[in-house]
């Protein structure tokens, strides 16, 4: 069997947004934003709360007035999870929301406007102890950066993120992470390896900005994420979708978890299905990730539907199951054949299996099913 292939990620400088910690060797962490109206307290909050429920570790928030700045402050009193405030053209606003308990400003040095204005936020920043965030992308090249690189607009927007890491370090501050998007995965691919290569230090968080909806921005999204992803370039990363948010996460968490960058919940492997089946393989899988959705802790799933290479893929997850002959079907624990369960009760039965060693898990009774693991050794007697 071949061994388990280990991305190895760059080192960059660890920052904290809340109690959340950003890059080094800190998990690369799920965020999303809100899309309802920030001055709508009640549904911002609950927003909030299901994409906490999805597993969100960091929540970004758009705050373009002052009158949401005010709401910003009573949304942080009713939430616990990190809160990033989206800050666009008035720096005051970023001052505002300091003083409300935000714990990451995200502004976009372009747009913000004079020197002396941007100073400011980061001598609040300074004094409030808070992290920034740089967001850069095709609308917010500097023009010198256009006539510098002319066709090169890839060169332009990395350019761009290395001038306002400049001019951050100018100011003796280093708590930052850097966002380089575009619509294009091809564009966030290259620039970003750019600047990874320019600024190997600083923090980035990807994203494909405006990726569309599903299947189609889910698709963008994995080709950028995963080509940077395996070299090491990402600590933190948002699926941008025109869905609701909670779907980002969990697209976001698919992506880390087929790389092997982290786990949540229960990963199902399942056959494509054909006229070999035992069961129906697709409805299966539809009604198996429906009702463990609620399962939170890392471990592995297999439903193949016949004997051709079911038990191979069963073998390798915490619990499996294959298709058998008159519907009696073979079920595989940690990698060993232990029993048949019938049609009838074979949902019910894999739930339970699943929801019982998931609890041993936590409990710390057991622990999740790693094939491979070099095989115990008994001692000696």
């Amino acid at each position: 069997m071949e061994p388990e292939v280990k991305i190895q990620r760059r080192k960059t400088r660890q920052i904290f947004v809340g109690n959340v910690p950003v890059g080094g060797d800190a998990p690369i962490s799920v965020q999303s934003m809100t899309n309802t109206e920030t001055c709508d307290v009640d549904a911002t909050v609950g927003q909030i709360r299901r994409l906490q429920d999805a597993g969100v570790d960091i929540v970004r928030v758009s705050v373009p007035s002052m009158d949401a700045a005010e709401a910003f402050g009573k949304i942080r009193q009713q939430v616990d999870v990190p809160l990033v405030a989206d800050i666009h053209y008035d720096y005051k606003i970023a001052l505002a929301v300091a003083e409300r308990g935000v714990d990451c400003l995200r502004i976009n040095p372009g747009n913000i406007g004079r020197e002396d204005r941007i100073k400011a936020v980061i001598q609040c920043a300074k004094d409030k102890g808070l992290p920034i965030r740089i967001g850069v992308n095709a609308g917010s090249i500097a023009p010198e950066n256009k006539e510098r690189f002319g066709s090169d607009h890839i060169g332009a927007i990395a350019q761009c993120a290395i001038d306002h890491c400049e001019f951050l370090d100018d100011a003796d501050f280093y708590d930052y992470v850097v966002s380089i998007k575009d619509s294009d995965p091809r564009v966030v691919i290259e620039a970003n390896q750019r600047f990874a290569e320019a600024r190997p230090d600083v923090p980035l968080h990807l994203g494909v900005t405006e990726a569309g909806m599903p299947p189609d921005g889910t698709i963008k999204t994995r080709i950028a994420f995963e080509q940077l992803l395996s070299r090491g370039i990402g600590d933190t990363i948002r699926v941008s979708l025109s869905a609701e948010p909670e779907q980002e996460v969990r697209v976001g968490y698919e992506i880390l978890k087929s790389l092997g960058l982290r786990t949540r919940g229960v990963r199902v492997v399942s056959c494509p299905s054909c006229s070999r089946q035992g069961f129906d393989v697709i409805r299966t899988v539809e009604a198996l990730e429906k009702r463990l959705e609620h399962i939170k802790t890392p471990m592995s799933l297999s439903v193949l539907g016949c004997v051709v290479n079911g038990p191979g893929e069963a073998r390798e997850t915490d619990i499996g199951i294959t298709g058998g002959g008159k519907g009696k079907h073979m079920v595989y624990l940690s990698g060993v054949t232990d029993h048949h369960v019938e049609d009838e009760s074979m949902l019910d039965h894999i739930v339970r299996l699943v929801e019982e060693k998931a609890a041993r898990i936590e409990a710390g009774e057991d622990v999740a099913f790693d094939p491979h693991a070099a095989p115990a050794v008994e001692a000696a007697e």
